[in-house]
């Protein structure tokens, strides 16, 4: 049982309403959720269900329409903009489906940007987005472009880029969506490794075997925990 006073973050009976021509849409009604610090969550769902709508609430990506968000102790849900946009930068970690590459730059310049948004020197970010790369099996393509790179590689470099900036809390929303089976279980068992480093790791999946991964799984319908 998830012990709410330790969890790196935690949400409190969060809903998320977006106006609609048509009605009110409820994407999240009262959801309440803690993930401690070297923990995998995953959270399970069919689409339109709200998951990813929790993602981004858990991460400050977004604020919900009620309720309270805790990450590291900080509410979340009442910061300013720009208060919040510090504490993503420096204590979350964001990979999606899709890598969000740049295409211009190597494996390391890839891993090293949100460094330099959060004003880490260059020899700093340099050892870390090598560091990065080599925990995540790339140090041999450091110096290789996304175009020169497989899928699975590719998702390793937004892995890296993610904990390069030593977050507190990874959150992946369909990871494997976009790799082949083999592939998609290669990541998985990548992100566990990392949330046995320490990481709190909330993944996003309607993959079963990559759920199976999880030290923890929920299940969501209809924008509620079921």
């Amino acid at each position: 049982m998830t012990d709410p006073d330790l969890a790196v973050v935690r949400a409190e009976n969060i809903t998320k309403t977006y106006p609609m021509p048509g009605g009110p849409v409820h994407a999240l009604r009262g959801i309440t959720i803690a993930v401690e610090r070297g923990t995998l969550l995953a959270v399970a769902g069919p689409s339109g269900c709200g998951k990813s709508t929790l993602l981004y609430l858990l991460g400050g990506v977004d604020r919900p329409t009620a309720g309270s968000v805790f990450l590291l102790g900080a509410r979340t849900d009442r910061l300013g903009d720009a208060a919040l946009a510090r504490i993503r930068l420096h204590h979350v970690g964001l990979v999606f489906q899709r890598f969000f590459l740049l295409p211009t730059l190597t494996a390391e310049e890839n891993v090293a940007v949100p460094m330099m948004e959060a004003g880490v020197p260059p020899p700093e970010r340099r050892r870390r987005a090598r560091a990065a790369l080599e925990r995540v099996g790339l140090a041999d393509r450091a110096h290789h472009r996304p175009g020169q790179l497989s899928g699975g590689e590719m998702q390793r470099v937004a892995i890296a880029r993610a904990v390069a900036t030593q977050p507190a809390l990874l959150l992946a929303d369909e990871p494997t969506g976009e790799l082949d089976e083999t592939t998609g279980r290669q990541i998985g068992r990548l992100l566990q490794d990392l949330s046995r480093d320490g990481l709190a790791v909330v993944l996003v999946t309607h993959n079963p075997e990559l759920a199976s991964l999880a030290d923890r799984q929920v299940r969501m319908r209809d924008g509620m925990i079921v």
